[in-house]
């Protein structure tokens, strides 16, 4: 049960307790709701969210979109030899995205409905990765029929990136449609680090002026960029959504990722080991290449078969490789900037039946998700936003829940505070 409190600010009075304080400022430049049952509709019940389905756009190009050819209403390798540089494999590569959907709902898990001709020895990926309510991307995850992609959070808007590559005797596949669906499961299991992950790896430079990267980058003399050998951070074409902090012996340089490589392309081991794509018995930070040439891990080979010849874990292009001081391939610090949470989380009780979790923090912004009664739930962090009136408290308070990909407000939150102890600004 909420407790009064007294401070300088605006206080409204409570049916269900003593009234919870609400700022002067929040109550001038906000509609204060006078109607209760109005108010309340940041906890209305309404229909429950369940899954949704949509059709991916393949028809036109949209975002990055790398070696694409739509032929007789299918997407197609323009040319099956183009490979991107990092990987240095034989075989053809081509990638397309889809423009970014906004679900209205919250969802975690995406399964994929694929309508494709794929060879023998061809592959055809579908990548997926989500926008949650703080306007940060996830890791992109790939999503297999009948296993869908775990997102590592809720979120609201997602996108999705097809990787098409070719057997290695060229033949290619063709993708005619592709039907997603999605829903909200359980939260990931394990804390997630508030900081993003750091650790030493062995360098090498990339070069391959003339090349093409995996993301449609064309290499330049003195490019700045990174391979990791994991399509899961691989950013846009143009774009540094995923970006590495090196440093060398001389200096820092921030650089995106727009290549995949050196030696893998499924090693993400910047991810726990719990959420790492493959060579899951690794501990987090060793690459697999490392751990075959030092330790003759899988035989001293890479997930290709291939003999490894060096520990490499990240490529740099030349103008980064030279800029943090490296004349010959060595041992840098990394840091993945796209990982870790942000900022940590508390856990607190609520209390009500059906209150709503909003995209924003406002009764009147979409409904992505419902929490049917009390419960616990983790708060990254809290914003004002609009004032509510709930069984006789208001609070212009509202707290982001990571787990659900939106806003609720404070008012359902049961401890005495309108503003949460501990809880950063979002």
């Amino acid at each position: 049960m909420r407790r009064n409190q007294r401070s300088n600010s605006h206080a409204i009075p409570a049916r269900r307790g003593p009234a919870i304080t609400v700022s002067v400022l929040a109550v001038a430049a906000l509609t204060l709701t006078s109607d209760p049952a109005a108010a309340r509709d940041a906890a209305a019940g309404s229909a429950p969210l369940g899954a949704i389905s949509w059709r991916a756009d393949l028809s036109t190009p949209a975002g990055s979109e790398s070696n694409i050819s739509r032929t007789d209403g299918a997407l197609r390798l323009r040319d099956a030899g183009l490979r991107p540089a990092s990987s240095r494999t034989a075989r053809g590569q081509g990638t397309v995205m889809s423009p970014v959907r906004d679900l209205g709902r919250a969802v975690n898990l995406i399964t994929p409905d694929l309508d494709a001709t794929v060879p023998a020895g061809a592959e055809v990926a579908v990548d997926v990765r989500g926008q949650d309510g703080l306007g940060r991307w996830t890791e992109w995850r790939e999503a297999r029929a009948g296993t869908p992609a775990r997102l590592p959070r809720a979120v609201t808007r997602v996108q999705t990136r097809i990787t098409l590559v070719s057997a290695p005797d060229g033949t290619a596949p063709a993708v005619r449609a592709l039907g997603l669906t999605g829903e909200l499961g359980d939260a990931p299991q394990g804390a997630v680090a508030a900081e993003a992950f750091t650790t030493s790896v062995y360098a090498t430079r990339e070069g391959l002026v003339g090349g093409t990267t995996a993301n449609g980058h064309v290499i330049v003399a003195n490019d700045h960029f990174v391979a990791l050998p994991s399509r899961r951070g691989l950013s846009p074409k143009g774009s540094g959504q995923y970006s590495v902090r090196v440093c060398g012996p001389v200096r820092c340089e921030t650089a995106p990722v727009w290549d995949v490589g050196p030696w893998n392309t499924r090693d993400d081991y910047w991810n726990p080991s719990s959420v790492r794509e493959t060579f899951k018995d690794l501990p987090q930070g060793r690459p697999e290449a490392q751990a075959a040439y030092q330790s003759g891990y899988n035989g001293g080979l890479d997930g290709s078969g291939r003999r490894v010849l060096n520990p490499a874990g990240i490529d740099l292009a030349d103008g980064t490789f030279y800029n943090v001081g490296l004349n010959n391939n060595g041992w840098v610090t990394v840091t993945y900037l796209w990982t870790g949470s942000g900022a940590p989380t508390t856990s607190f009780p609520t209390w009500g039946t059906d209150v709503n979790i909003r995209q924003q923090p406002t009764s009147a912004s979409t409904r992505v998700a419902q929490l049917p009664g009390p419960t616990t739930v983790r708060v990254q962090c809290q914003v004002h936003g609009q004032l509510v009136q709930a069984d006789g408290h208001s609070n212009d308070a509202w707290s982001y829940l990571p787990d659900y990909g939106g806003y609720v407000s404070n008012i359902f939150i049961d401890v005495a505070e309108a503003w949460l102890p501990g809880v950063p600004n979002c």
